[in-house]
């Protein structure tokens, strides 16, 4: 396959997946995003998409390299796509975005409109205790309208509802495979761009491997489909780079336009900002509408627009011409993902006003500030800055680099971070720390210990050869800014770079492992990519013309050898969890359950493992009208009873029949037979048990790396009301 062909069908999917995205979330504010509509739209968007991708220049790279990476994309898919994990109950983020994706799918809104008749009538809804909402669904309106709003924002469930429309469970559950599969030959390419052909092939290979890769890319994750467009948009971003002929260097050691330059060059360079040239220009167009999109299927991807204002701002200061269309398609975007998750989103957006708002702010400030850069620039002001300062400016910032790389890496030995031990993740940390055997701190964060949790998937050998690289790169791209030019990589390196600072400093998670470890899936590809590109300047170092053979083969070894710093421990951590996904047989369970309920059954969640688990899941893939309980009623059994008793009168009345459906058993191990939960017989009732079925979990463990699973029973009982 050309390697154009790649170009283009990495940043085609990643099109795709933004602009079906934003078409989805307009549709489905009014309804509309049924089957006949949606297949439509996504067909004539990926030809749009394919279209637009195929006018960016593509990345050149041999034939057999192109075919190492189709090699690799393609292994990677079939690999993980076969050992996907079955996370249907919403136990997790995954299992919240299928479901989300499946309310999508067959209800075709995105915030779904309750008929109150249709679990008992409005007065059901106003009772103290009874309740729509679970864990990742919201219930809003009001009990004569109510509606259930998703968690996170629309497209995951966009784009893993047209796997349930194609297939179900089962077409959903590897369409993340595919989405992180297309996402290792964005990255292949580039870094290709950047350095050599096979230096990208080792690191799509390398990034391929990581657990923290494969753990996602099994389940409805939306790191997956975020990974295609950030990495996509950060391609697009390095070819129109590339592509550009527009710097204003310097004369050699002098400084550039960019800090203390003369005036002379001013006005031609500010005036080619505003020239959208044919490659670079559809180029840079791409990577905004990715970058900003990114915010479509990831929240928090607002980080990443914030990070690439200043270097926007600094290629405008040296009169980049990408930089005006590469602003425009990443405003266009972000707005377009702001609305969407303001709009269908607002309740997610409300809980997580605490940290989105100094986000949005540190946007604000930085959009700000390079504002002010800018215009200052065009105005002829100067940083005050002597010629020797600048050319030490390399130097400091490469020290610089090392001093926060070792600051982070020692914190565990003199810091504990920790948060307020009522929070509910405190608690919750702390029943994990007692199950484990360690010290009760509930407060504790463990994010002290981040960089550790990097060397967990790849060795500190390797993040120590990493940082120095990463050292000797920001020293070139200061001096490349010091000559008025920007390297076609320095974008790609700022957004990565600083995305991994702002992740080890504040990983801003519960320390449960491996789920916590999404956070790193940009850290990680960065540290590979590090490494591996060690490994090509030892290479290169040592080739020159003339060399001695032993000379260039001991040049070859050494890049060999660094290598294994990646594929080595990558495998080792990977390994324990090569044969299969978690949860495999949730679907199965979920089919007993639906199939035992009929039709003009509601159904109301009694206890704490069902009410948390099963009420979307038996509302969206069951459709069957459900309602839940909160943990104040459950703990109050006379309440209870007196709740069950007016939803099944009200239920009775309108020709129905109120099940309870309970998932708590006393016999919380993998072995022995399954005991009624306690709450039926707190109700009177005697329950049935439908569903019985063991599956694997994640282990979840604090301070070492997940090497296996542990059993989790998933039982339901169903008892009538009436």
């Amino acid at each position: 396959m050309r390697s154009r062909l790649l170009t283009s069908l990495a940043l085609g999917a990643a099109l795709w997946v933004v602009l079906v995205s934003a078409v989805g979330a307009v549709l489905s504010g009014f309804g509309w995003w049924s089957p006949v509509v949606a297949w439509p739209v996504a067909v004539v968007v990926a030809v749009a998409s394919g279209w637009w991708a195929r006018s960016v220049p593509g990345v050149r790279m041999p034939v057999a390299a192109s075919g190492a990476l189709v090699a690799v994309t393609l292994g990677f898919t079939v690999w993980v796509g076969a050992t996907h994990s079955e996370q249907v109950l919403p136990r997790r983020d995954a299992a919240s975005n299928l479901q989300a994706a499946v309310s999508l799918a067959t209800t075709h809104e995105r915030v779904v409109g309750i008929d109150a008749e249709s679990v008992g009538g409005p007065a059901v809804l106003a009772l103290d205790g009874g309740t729509l909402a679970s864990p990742a669904f919201f219930q809003v309106g009001t009990p004569q309208e109510p509606a259930v709003q998703p968690q996170f924002v629309v497209g995951p469930a966009v784009v893993y509802g047209f796997g349930w429309w194609a297939g179900g469970g089962p077409a959903a559950l590897v369409l993340p495979a595919v989405a992180m599969g297309l996402a290792l030959p964005a990255l292949g390419l580039l870094v290709a761009r950047g350095g050599s052909a096979w230096t990208g092939v080792v690191s799509a290979l390398g990034v391929g491997l990581l657990f923290p890769v494969v753990h996602t890319a099994r389940a409805t994750y939306s790191e997956p489909l975020a990974m295609l467009t950030l990495t996509g948009a950060l391609l697009a971003l390095t070819i129109a780079v590339a592509q550009s002929s527009d710097a204003v260097p310097g004369p050699v050691g002098a400084p550039g336009p960019g800090f203390v330059g003369d005036q002379s060059s001013q006005g031609r360079v500010l005036e080619g900002s505003l020239a959208w040239p044919d490659g670079a220009g559809r180029a840079a167009l791409v990577a905004g509408v990715l970058l900003g999109g990114t915010g479509l299927v990831r929240i928090d991807a607002l980080r990443e627009a914030v990070l690439l204002l200043p270097v926007l701002a600094l290629g405008a200061v040296l009169g980049a011409r990408w930089v005006r269309p590469a602003l425009v398609g990443l405003l266009t975007s972000l707005a377009v993902a702001a609305a969407a998750a303001v709009t269908l989103s607002s309740e997610y957006v409300a809980a997580i006003a605490g940290s989105l708002l100094p986000l949005v702010a540190l946007a604000v400030v930085v959009g700000a500030a390079s504002l002010v850069a800018v215009a200052l620039r065009r105005r002829g002001v100067r940083m005050p800055l002597a010629p020797s300062m600048v050319r030490r400016l390399p130097d400091v910032a490469a020290a610089g680099v090392v001093v926060v790389g070792v600051a982070l890496a020692s914190r565990p030995l003199w810091l504990v971070v920790r948060q307020d031990a009522s929070d509910p993740g405190a608690r919750y940390v702390a029943g994990m720390q007692a199950r484990l055997g360690l010290p009760i701190d509930g407060g504790r964060t463990y994010a002290e210990q981040s960089v550790a949790w990097l060397s967990w998937y790849l060795g500190p050998v390797a993040l120590a050869v990493a940082l120095v690289v990463l050292a000797v790169l920001v020293r070139r791209a200061v001096s490349s800014v010091a000559l008025g030019r920007i390297e076609a990589w320095v974008p790609a390196l700022v957004v990565a770079a600083g995305s991994t600072l702002l992740t080890l400093a504040r990983p801003g998670i519960t320390p449960d492992h491996p789920w916590a470890d999404r956070r790193l899936l940009i850290a990680l590809p960065l540290v590979v990519v590090l490494v591996v590109v060690a490994g090509q300047w030892l290479v290169e170092r040592t080739a020159v013309a003339g060399a001695p053979v032993g000379r260039v083969w001991a040049g070859r070894l050494g890049a060999a050898a660094l290598g294994l710093l990646v594929v080595g421990p990558a495998l080792v951590a990977t390994w324990p969890h090569r044969a299969g996904g978690v949860e495999r047989g949730s679907l199965s369970a979920v089919e007993r359950v639906c199939d035992s309920l009929a039709p003009g059954d509601v159904v109301m969640a009694v206890d704490s493992r069902a009410a948390n688990e099963w009420p979307q899941v038996v509302r969206g893939m069951c459709e069957v009208p459900t309602l839940s309980t909160t943990s104040f009623l459950r703990r109050d059994p006379l309440a209870l009873r007196a709740v069950v008793d007016q939803g099944s009168a009200a239920g009775g009345e309108r020709g129905g029949r109120l099940v309870l459906l309970g998932a708590d058993s006393p016999d919380a191990g993998a072995g022995g037979g399954a005991q009624e939960p306690e709450v039926f017989s707190g109700v009177g009732l005697r329950a049935e048990l439908v569903a019985d079925v063991l599956v694997r979990e994640d282990e979840h463990v604090l301070v070492t790396r997940p090497n296996g699973t542990d059993p989790l029973p998933v039982r339901v009982w169903l008892a009538p009301a009436d």
